[in-house]
């Protein structure tokens, strides 16, 4: 393919799907934007799926994503699953992507997943040519090259992170590497190949990875709904200069995100009314979510993350104490409420979208005062699993930074899995059948959090089950309350696979939490704002 961007115009060149694809080399590292379900380019990523089963070429690709890229089940990555068409990916995550989850756990691609603000950041530092991101993010988990430098899967030789002293203090270095090709979104391209990104819900670090390739010499590919004349577009909203795309991409039917077609709320034009903010079901997720809401202290910055966490902002939207606390997501979202579900990395009713490096940025730096994330295994030690467990590999996501630079963090999650019915009972809690996988055991598989690091920093730490709540002290996992109908002993002791202290001030849980009614949060909650 010739064509080329116009020296003397400036115009850059519009090319279908496939003859973008045909940039692609054998063995290319190819970084595509997006996060989840949010600002992803599509239709090239259908392209590269169909010329590769047509024509067998290109393959053994280095695939790189921030985020996990899917729908959890057929979108995004998943398409990219093809025996030798991936011969590595490394992403902050694969719980999006199970199809290339599954061909990393059998051992059959190198899979890495580094923290998502590491990943974000690495962005920048390569398209400023510096070695890479150091950082004491990731140190004493699996992350740590000790322990095990990010891999997961056998065959993932080539070590991306490395243990550095400055100063006496030990630091990771997660290292730079070079990109042929970058694929990005954006809603509108000028003629001269300026990028706005007015329409979507997200941000990312687009201009750092098309910066980053142009510096390793790649080819810069942006998927775009429409393209405006040269010279129309809002130079504010521009957010990728024409400077560094090479090639653009017309997808007339781009939707903003997996789940919705186009959400003016998303894209900072319009704010949602409270009422028309959709409520949680009455279920334990709920509860577990208004247990985690009571941690919520007036004028607090703090994160919400994934799963059942996620409830926490749809919680404090229904209590109406949302607007008294700032909450964010790593995607960017600062203010407002964080979208739930497929449409995670959104936002409504937000101040601003950062860029993500600089979400990062502010979260390192202890930005946060409280991170609310969730927890698929605990252990004696107070370590904290999400990244990988059973036979799943998720990734850590966001969750290593998040959780290594909030001044407090509150784990969520179901004390057992696996078959439980928990019922919540206007006032109380009935489990009527029991999960037969315990979530708290002895040692973790994959260390994703470490209760040793937390404690030596002086990290407050509490974990909430819908049925107990626990804190990580100096002697070790304090159980702290119990919901109401809940014995000790048969529902919660006998399911923890290691000895926890029971507090000597054991006490209950709000028994508001177990009942379909609102708990009405406000009156208090607004006089405590007003006395701070």
């Amino acid at each position: 393919m010739q064509l080329k961007k116009n020296k003397r115009t400036g115009e850059v060149p519009i090319i279908t799907a496939r003859q973008a694809v045909s940039l692609i080399s054998d063995g290319d590292c190819v970084y595509f934007g997006g996060s989840a379900g949010v600002a992803i380019p599509e239709l090239i990523i259908d392209a590269l799926r169909d010329v590769h089963s047509e024509e067998g070429s290109p393959k053994n690709l280095k695939l790189v994503g921030t985020v996990a890229i899917g729908d959890w089940a057929t979108t995004g990555f998943n398409k990219l699953a093809a025996p030798g068409l991936v011969r590595r990916v490394v992403a902050s995550g694969l719980n999006n992507c199970p199809a290339l989850g599954r061909r990393a756990l059998a051992n059959e691609i190198e899979a890495y997943t580094l923290p998502q603000g590491v990943l974000a950041q690495l962005s920048r530092e390569n398209a400023a040519g510096r070695p890479g991101v150091i950082t004491k993010v990731g140190l004493r988990t699996f992350a740590d090259p000790r322990i095990g430098g990010c891999r997961q899967s056998e065959c993932s030789k080539e070590d991306m992170v490395a243990v550095v002293d400055i100063e006496g203090e030990e630091h990771l270095l997660y290292k730079t590497f070079p990109i042929q090709v970058a694929i990005l979104r954006g809603s509108i391209a000028d003629e001269k190949g300026n990028i706005s990104l007015e329409d979507e819900a997200y941000v990312g670090e687009s201009m750092s990875i098309a910066a980053a390739t142009r510096r390793s010499g790649g080819i810069v590919i942006v998927q775009v709904k429409r393209v405006a004349a040269s010279n129309t577009l809002n130079q504010r909203e521009v957010r990728i200069p024409g400077v560094l795309v090479d090639y653009l991409v017309v997808d007339p039917n781009q939707r903003q995100t997996y789940a919705t077609e186009y959400s003016p709320a998303y894209a900072g034009k319009m704010r949602v009314p409270d009422g028309k903010i959709a409520s949680l079901p009455f279920d334990v997720r709920k509860v577990i979510a208004r247990r985690a809401a009571l941690e919520l202290t007036p004028g607090a910055t703090v994160n919400i993350g994934y799963g059942i966490s996620n409830g926490i902002a749809v919680v404090a939207a229904e209590e109406g104490i949302y607007r008294s606390v700032t909450l964010t997501a790593e995607q960017g979202v600062i203010g407002g409420i964080p979208a739930p579900g497929q449409d995670a990395g959104a936002g409504t009713n937000y101040d601003m979208i950062a860029p993500q490096p600089d979400q990062f940025d502010f979260y390192d730096g202890g930005g946060l005062d409280i991170a609310f994330l969730s927890s698929a295994e605990v252990d004696r030690h107070g370590n904290v699993n999400v990244s990988r467990f059973g036979d799943k590999i998720i990734g850590p996501g966001g969750f290593i930074n998040i959780s290594q630079g909030a001044r407090k963090v509150v784990f969520s999650g179901t004390l057992t899995a696996s078959g439980l019915n928990a019922i919540p009972d206007n006032g109380t809690l009935v489990i009527a059948n029991e999960g037969t996988v315990k979530k708290w055991v002895k040692d973790v598989y994959q260390i994703t959090f470490s209760g040793a690091f937390a404690k030596e920093r002086g990290q407050e730490v509490v974990f909430i089950t819908e049925r107990a709540v626990f804190k990580l002290t100096p002697n070790g996992v304090m159980l702290t309350e119990v919901a109401p109908g809940i014995s000790v002993q048969k529902h919660v002791l006998a399911n923890i696979e290691f000895d926890v202290i029971v507090s000597p001030d054991l006490k209950l849980m709000d028994a508001r939490i177990f009942k379909n009614e609102p708990m009405n949060l406000a009156p208090q909650f607004h006089d405590n704002a007003g006395r701070a």
